[in-house]
């Protein structure tokens, strides 16, 4: 254990060093007690969406694996085979996200619902400062809400061993097999939605493939980490729970994978091809981020 812990102080040593020599030169502006104030006044149904969406998300996963696993409903005896189970809820949660990232509050606020997406657009110069503070607040809280009401409804079926409060765990495999499923799943899902999102040929089909990724990440890579790649959304289930095996991973390890994923996109495409933080951008909702989609890319935004 403590092996890994220097190994994530290792990579948070090399991440700095890394961000330092980075093409990318996010322009920030030192926020006064009135600007936070006046994005907060402005931005709150933004900040409430991403809180929603994750809540949501949360939600969708405790009552699915609820269903699917818990053996006093029986399921488990109709549908004996673990990896049939498991297919289903990666449907149910890939079905989730597409619904978040396509509604029309998704589009609004960008469909994050990840501190270390918001986090990673913040370092590409598209989110400011305050916006990207006050999101990962409403990511946390959130998602945090979303499970205690599903404890609320599912009440002491949520604590069986079976289900957990769908807790973020290493597989038997071991903490050095999460560490790396952790680190790449991260990582093809930021290269992904940088690639596709700032193609217009791909753009409308961010979500699909958002969605198709975690279809397959639950389906086949949860076994070895319990697919994490979100730190909200581990800490949402590792509260109530009282559940903290490795958590260091789930909070260091997606950041880290998804800021790298950005600076070798920036580093091959350069910062102009970075348009916006939506995930999937509307013409209908307001966007309050520094957006290449109503600007032209290159303009030196504020």
């Amino acid at each position: 254990m403590r092996r890994f812990a220097r190994r994530a102080t290792a990579i948070l040593a090399a991440e700095k060093r890394f961000l330092r020599s980075s093409p990318v030169r996010t322009r920030r502006t030192p926020a006064s007690g009135g600007a936070t104030a006046d994005r907060l006044r402005r931005h709150w149904p933004e900040y409430l969406i991403e809180a929603w969406g994750l809540g949501t998300f949360m939600v969708s996963a405790v009552l699915f694996t609820a269903l699917l696993e818990y053996p006093g409903w029986g399921l488990p005896q109709w549908l004996p085979e673990p990896d049939r189970r498991r297919l289903l809820i990666a449907l149910a949660m890939g079905l989730t996200a597409l619904c978040i990232i396509y509604s029309p509050w998704g589009k609004r606020s960008g469909a994050h619902i990840n501190p270390a997406v918001t986090f990673t657009f913040w370092r590409l110069g598209k989110i400011r400062t305050a916006d990207a503070l006050f999101y990962a607040a409403a990511q946390f809280a959130g998602g945090t809400a979303g499970v205690l009401l599903s404890a609320l409804l599912l009440g002491p079926v949520i604590a069986a061993p079976s289900v957990n409060y769908a807790v973020t765990v290493p597989g038997p495999a071991g903490v050095g097999v999460a560490f790396a499923c952790e680190f790449v799943i991260a990582f093809l899902m930021m290269t992904t939605v940088l690639h596709t999102s700032n193609r217009p040929r791909f753009a409308p089909f961010t979500g699909l493939f958002a969605g198709g990724l975690i279809v397959l990440y639950v389906g086949f890579e949860s076994p070895f980490s319990g697919f994490g790649m979100n730190p909200a959304r581990t800490f949402a289930s590792a509260l109530p729970a009282g559940v903290w095996t490795a958590a260091w991973i789930y909070f260091v390890v997606p950041v880290a994978a998804m800021l790298s994923a950005a600076e070798i996109y920036v580093r091959t495409h350069g910062i102009s091809r970075v348009r916006c933080a939506k995930l999937q951008h509307g013409d209908a909702e307001q966007c309050i981020f520094r957006c290449g989609y109503r600007q032209p890319p290159t303009q030196n935004l504020p």
